[in-house]
């Protein structure tokens, strides 16, 4: 551990990151400056977070992923291995747009599986999942469950990340946490 925190002797740590106590950040990753990581995240290997990306309190990035500016990430989020992030919508070798990178928000508790990619601008609620591979292209609600390409929604989670079944009066029970939910013009709503 060095200032609370372990970096690999392979990894790059550039000076003006904040990182926070008990992050681990493995093998040929980079950290460039002006980033924020919060207190116990897990950098895998081969990743990169850019300049002024905010990583929330126990993140886990999986290896090869690459956060670009204008990304945030609340707490308890998951990468998934190779998952993408884009911060122009419409980038060209030639053109210089980095006055034109686009924010994505990445609410507390959302899971994105391995492969995803994640078209920027599009903020993705609090606890959603985003199945493997799945390509999202527009905002995605709190507990909403997506697959596909482009991304569909197909059902809702819990904060556990299991299926929730909701019965006809609109109410769900996580069969792990037994914690109850309901729903409301298609808005999830945690009752206890």
């Amino acid at each position: 551990m060095e200032n609370n925190y372990f970096v690999h002797e392979t990894a790059v740590v550039d000076e003006g990151a904040v990182i926070g106590e008990g992050v681990k950040i493995w093998h040929f990753s980079h950290i460039m400056s002006n980033c924020q990581i919060g207190e116990y995240c897990n950098i895998g290997q081969n990743v990169v977070v850019s300049p002024g990306v905010i990583l929330g309190k126990n993140v886990k990035v999986q290896n090869n992923v690459s956060i670009y500016t204008g990304v945030i990430c609340d707490d308890d989020v998951f990468l998934g291995p190779s998952m993408v992030f884009t911060n122009v919508i419409n980038p060209r070798s030639a053109i210089n747009r980095r006055d034109q990178y686009a924010k994505t928000h990445v609410g507390k508790g959302v899971s994105i599986g391995a492969n995803a990619t994640i078209v920027c601008g599009h903020d993705i609620g609090k606890y959603a999942f985003i199945g493997a591979g799945a390509v999202v292209t527009k905002t995605i609600a709190d507990f909403a469950l997506v697959v596909g390409n482009p991304a569909k929604q197909i059902g809702w989670v819990g904060e556990y990340g299991h299926r929730l079944n909701f019965d006809e009066s609109g109410f769900a029970i996580c069969p792990e946490s037994k914690q109850e939910y309901k729903l409301e013009f298609n808005t999830v709503i945690r009752v206890k």
